[in-house]
C-alpha cells in the first residue's frame, strides 16, 4: 500500500487492527457530528497564497516552555497507545524524540513512565486527570518528577466519560466484550502475534505500579468510571499547581471564558480541544472554538491546539487561527498501528514537508509569521 498521508495510515491500520481498538481510536461521542467538524472545519480554513518572496529558507523550529522543538508540534496524550503496537508508547515517544518534538504520556499508558523515559534524549510531557483516586495522582507526579518528565498537561474535560456508542458495538465494552475481542484478535494474525503475543503485558502500567498490581483492559472502563470526579473544579487543581515544579498545562479548554480562568490560576499554558470529539458531541470544533480564545487570552498564556489535525497545512491553519503549537493524537495513533515507530517518524516528515510547502506558498519564512493576517476572512 502506497503511503502519502494519514489518510492512508488510517485506512491501512483499519485492516491491521481488531475492530474494537481500531474504532476505540477512530470514534467519537454519540452522533460524532463534533468529530466529523474538527476536520471539516479546518479544511475550510482559507489562506493567502503570497509569491515571488524568496523562500527559500524556512525555520520550522519553535521554542515552547524552554524546550526548543523542530515542528510546532507535540504528539498528544492518547489511553493504550500500547494496544496498538508492541510497546506503543515506547515506539511513538522514540520517533517523536528523534524528531525534536515532544511525547506526551497519558496516565493510562500500557507502558508506565519508568520504562519509557529512559529511552528519550529530551524530557518527555505527562498527562493527568482530575481522579477521585488521589493517592493515584500524587503517586504519578512523584514519579513523573522523579523520571525528568518537563510538562504536566492536565486534562479538565473528562469529569465523566463521553457516551461512545462504537466502543458497545466494537466489543471495547458491552455484552461479552471479552470474548468479541478474543475473537477479532485471532483473525488479525498480524495484530496478535506482534502485540497480542510480544506486546504483553497488557496493563494500565502507571496504575499497575501505583497499585502494585497488574490492572487489566478489563479493569479499564471500571477503574475509570469509578474513579473519574464530577466534582472537579479550580481549587481541586491548586495542590497540584504548588506541588509540580514545571511547566502546567491545561486541556480541553473550548471557551474563552474558561481560557480566562486558565490564565488566573497560573497555568503556563492551555490546549483547546474537544478531546477530538469523544466528549461532548454538538459543542464547537477546535478550529472554530480557537480565535475567540486567543483574542481573550493571547501572549497571556501559551495556546496549544488540537482535534482535527491531519496534515502540515491544518497545522499552518491551526497556527493562523491563534495557537502557538499543535498536538496530533489520531494520526500518530494511526501511522503507529500500521508500521510502529517506522510509521510515526515518516509521519512526521510528512507533515514537517506538508507545512514547508505551506509556508513557502504564503510566504512566512518561520512560525512566528504565521498569523491572522495569512486567513482570507470573506470566502464568499
Amino acid at each position: 500500500m502506497i503511503i502519502s498521508s494519514t489518510t492512508d495510515y488510517r485506512a491501512a491500520a483499519q485492516k491491521r487492527l481488531p475492530p474494537f481498538l481500531f474504532h476505540y481510536i477512530d470514534g467519537g461521542a454519540y452522533a460524532e457530528k463534533t468529530l466529523a467538524r474538527n476536520v471539516s472545519d479546518l479544511a475550510e480554513v482559507a489562506l493567502r497564497q503570497r509569491v515571488l518572496k524568496d523562500m527559500s529558507q524556512l525555520d520550522t523550529s519553535i521554542e515552547l516552555f524552554g524546550e526548543k522543538l523542530s515542528l510546532p508540534v507535540a504528539l498528544a496524550p492518547v489511553g493504550l497507545t500500547g494496544m496498538f503496537a508492541r510497546r506503543g508508547e515506547v515506539q511513538a515517544a522514540v520517533a517523536a524524540d528523534k524528531k525534536g518534538i515532544p511525547f506526551t504520556m497519558s496516565s493510562v499508558s500500557v507502558c508506565p513512565i519508568e520504562e519509557v523515559a529512559p529511552r528519550l534524549k529530551r524530557p518527555m510531557w505527562f498527562q493527568l486527570y482530575v481522579l477521585k483516586d488521589r493517592g493515584f495522582m500524587k503517586n504519578a507526579l512523584e514519579r513523573a518528577q522523579a523520571a525528568g518528565v518537563s510538562t504536566l498537561v492536565f486534562t479538565v474535560d473528562m469529569p465523566t466519560p463521553g457516551a461512545r456508542y462504537r466502543d458497545a458495538h466494537s466489543g471495547m465494552s458491552g455484552p461479552n466484550a471479552a470474548l468479541r475481542r478474543y475473537l477479532q484478535a485471532v483473525t488479525h494474525p498480524h495484530w496478535a502475534l506482534n502485540v497480542g503475543l510480544l506486546g504483553r503485558p497488557h496493563t494500565l502500567g502507571n496504575i499497575s505500579a501505583y497499585k502494585g498490581q497488574n490492572v487489566s483492559l478489563e479493569d479499564y472502563m471500571g477503574y475509570l468510571g469509578a474513579n473519574f470526579d464530577p466534582s472537579i473544579s479550580w481549587k481541586d487543581l491548586e495542590w497540584i499547581r504548588d506541588f509540580w515544579q514545571g511547566p502546567m498545562v491545561i486541556k480541553g479548554i473550548l471557551d474563552p471564558e474558561d481560557a480566562k480562568d486558565a490564565v488566573r490560576f497560573g497555568a503556563d499554558g492551555i490546549i483547546v480541544s474537544n478531546h477530538g470529539g469523544r466528549q461532548l458531541d454538538g459543542v464547537l470544533s477546535s478550529a472554530r472554538a480557537l480565535p475567540p480564545i486567543a483574542d481573550a487570552v493571547k501572549g497571556q498564556i501559551k495556546i496549544l491546539a488540537d482535534s482535527g489535525v491531519r496534515n502540515g497545512l491544518d497545522i499552518v491553519r491551526m497556527l493562523a487561527l491563534g495557537a502557538d503549537c499543535t498536538m496530533i493524537g489520531r494520526a500518530f495513533v494511526y501511522a503507529m498501528a500500521t508500521d510502529g515507530e517506522a510509521g510515526v517518524t515518516n509521519l512526521l516528515d510528512l507533515l514537517e514537508k506538508e507545512m514547508r510547502v505551506a509556508m513557502t506558498l504564503t510566504s512566512v519564512k518561520n512560525v512566528s509569521e504565521i498569523t491572522a493576517d495569512l486567513l482570507v476572512h470573506d470566502q464568499g
